[in-house]
């Protein structure tokens, strides 16, 4: 009973996450008419690093990072959110947004691949075949704009795929250090590496370039604050939680379903904020991927819990005498 209730609330953990991912693509749009994207970057973390400090400081979330191995924690800050934004940002300057929707789209594929191999997760047909039916719910939206992969944008292609790369493999290796860092622990270290790296690349960045007042510049508009306190607070800070709670829940393949759903969300907030269109493939899509998405999770919940069980059991018991308080 346990296990399934912690299943229900990674579920509902998973559909938050996926809601506010979704909306974060019209408050950066918002975010990049004032700054660039690495300025942006390093606020939108900074930001987060400090309002998480406050409870840290006040004692409120508590951290235990002694006896712990750091070398997970690095590569994991690695390939999110270092190498994940830096790509995209990279990425987005030779190809369209299009088409980082298309390469996006394959990343439960990629995701299921990485599980498989390095977690030993295994998926049934019934699953497989949600996968598939999500991921072409999502080209279908994108393509039947009549837009497709152009040669000539081939290296912010190869940027954008390195970005979906690095995010799959973040969703495997988060998987994997839940067994041994809570959520929180692995929030907070992946907020100071991101205000850190991206912070420096801004300084470094408008230094060369003699332009610092670029740094300061955003700051002065009301409608930057509050698309980069959305991006800060909900859709880094909260979104990192709400993702790795899921995913110590839940398995890296069946999570990554969820992402799809933020093309949903978007969709829909493009056109009740942004007056956009909305085509009937548009809704065809959607509900192929919220179908992959339930076909995904509704099964196989069952047989997983009992290995799950195991697992866990056994992890308390080898962890026992090493028990960490908070």
């Amino acid at each position: 009973m346990k296990t399934n209730h912690g299943v229900k609330w990674a579920v509902l953990s998973a559909i938050v996450y996926s809601i506010i991912v979704g909306f974060s693509f019209l408050f950066m749009k918002s975010a990049l008419e004032f700054a660039d994207p690495f300025v942006a970057l390093a606020y939108r973390f900074i930001i987060s690093f400090i309002v998480m400090s406050v409870p840290v400081g006040l004692g409120l979330i508590k951290l235990q990072f002694r006896g712990k191995s750091f070398r997970g924690l690095l590569w994991l800050a690695l390939l999110y959110p270092t190498l994940f934004f830096a790509l995209q940002a990279f990425g987005l300057k030779y190809a369209t947004s299009a088409e980082g929707g298309i390469l996006y789209a394959f990343t439960p594929i990629l995701t299921v691949m990485f599980a498989a191999y390095f977690l030993k997760e295994r998926t049934n047909r019934l699953q497989k075949l949600s996968i598939a039916i999500s991921v072409f719910g999502v080209l279908l939206m994108v393509l039947v704009k009549g837009v497709g992969l152009d040669p000539s944008h081939l290296v912010g292609i190869l940027l954008l795929f390195l970005s979906v790369l690095s995010f799959a493999g973040y969703g495997v290796l988060a998987r994997k250090l839940t067994q041994q860092f809570r959520p929180a622990e692995l929030t907070y270290f992946m907020m100071g590496v991101g205000s850190i790296v991206f912070g420096l690349i801004a300084l470094v960045q408008h230094g060369m370039n003699g332009t610092m007042s670029a740094l300061v510049t955003p700051l002065t508009y009301g409608s930057f604050w509050t698309s980069i306190l959305y991006l800060s607070v909900l859709s880094s800070l909260l979104s990192f939680l709400l993702i790795t709670f899921t995913l110590s829940k839940m398995e890296a393949s069946k999570v990554s379903v969820f992402s799809n759903l933020s093309t949903v969300v978007s969709m829909i907030a493009g056109a009740v904020l942004l007056g956009e269109s909305v085509t009937l493939y548009d809704w065809i899509g959607s509900a192929l991927i919220i179908a992959g998405v339930i076909g995904m999770n509704i099964r196989g919940n069952r047989a997983a819990s009992a290995p799950a069980s195991a697992s866990a059991s056994k992890q308390q018991k080898s962890a026992a005498p090493q028990q960490i308080k908070g």
